[in-house]
């Protein structure tokens, strides 16, 4: 059973490592090509989405270094290893693409004031490789987003940018047939605003863990629950639950038994305890015990 998700958690590694190259390359080369034909059709919605692009490719090679830091071994200086860098990396991911959106509006308004004829069938052609490199890549990370913020937000990326290549071919047809040039400013602006939603999230979810937080689908009172539910445990105090990396959780606590409990029946509880919170996926964890009839006495304890 052991080497069976030892297997399956290589085999992981190296679907997702294979998703950042692949992901990354692909999409370094249509920067280039939007790039190139952006300029040489005076398309400001191409080399606006160059812009992004490359904004992403950026964000995608931080996330990769990210994620090649969590394997790195902890040290003396580094207890944790560099796992907090994923977390890290998710927030600067989020603040970039904050930063473009408003790049991508601002132009968009100067443009809807000022348009410019353009050929729209070049604009659909380019923006139309765009949503199968795009789509493409997203969907190696798809399988992954759910247990780790950092592929999420590489998908988040991915997908926003699928979005906006479908919104260009439509603008790009649109324009061919009736030259309506505002429409190119138009698209922008509403691409903007959808990725602005969709990093939004990235950024609180982000931010709480870099604050440590506690992650999201963790509550401290249902692990209190947990806790008082197992026979010989009177309470449970100073509960402290942060994320090391996107994709692993730790617990510190002190948990108080009954005054007569023997050593034996201490290790099974706290065992018992360990094998509920890795249900909650909380891997990490360290338990003080303290006897109903001789508490801590710190006044920190009634914090919690």
């Amino acid at each position: 059973m052991g080497q069976e998700h030892h297997h399956h958690h290589a085999e992981t590694l190296t679907h997702v490592n294979t998703a950042f190259i692949v992901g990354i390359s692909l999409n370094f080369l249509f920067v280039i090509l939007e790039v190139i034909v952006g300029l040489y059709i005076h398309s400001l919605s191409l080399l606006s989405d160059a812009g992004h692009n490359l904004a992403d490719v950026g964000a995608l090679a931080l996330s990769l270094l990210a994620f090649r830091l969590l394997k790195v071994k902890s040290n003396e200086t580094y207890t944790y290893g560099y796992r907090k860098t994923s977390i890290l990396v998710a927030l600067f991911n989020a603040m970039v693409l904050l930063v473009s959106i408003g790049a991508i509006a601002y132009e968009a308004i100067h443009r809807f004031l000022n348009p410019e004829p353009i050929v729209g069938t070049t604009i659909a052609w380019v923006a139309g490789i765009g949503i199968i490199i795009n789509a493409g890549t997203a969907l190696m990370f798809l399988r992954n987003k759910e247990k780790d913020l950092n592929q999420k937000s590489a998908y988040l990326h991915l997908m926003s940018d699928a979005v906006v290549s479908f919104g260009l071919v439509i603008g790009g047809i649109v324009m061919f047939y009736t030259n309506w040039f505002w429409i190119d400013s138009v698209l922008s602006f509403v691409i903007a605003v959808v990725i602005f939603f969709s990093t939004w999230q990235l950024l609180k979810d982000s931010l709480r863990l870099s604050l440590d937080g506690v992650p999201a689908n963790i509550k401290v009172e249902d692990i209190k629950v947990e806790a008082r539910k197992i026979t010989g445990v009177k309470d449970l105090h100073h509960v402290h639950i942060w994320a090391i990396s996107t994709t692993e959780n730790a617990l510190t606590a002190h948990l108080v038994l009954e005054k007569n409990m023997t050593l034996e029946q201490e290790i099974a509880i706290k065992s018992q305890f360990r094998h509920e919170l890795e249900h909650k996926n909380i891997h990490h964890i360290t338990l003080e015990t303290e006897r109903e009839n001789n508490m801590c006495g710190l006044e920190v304890c009634d914090i919690s």
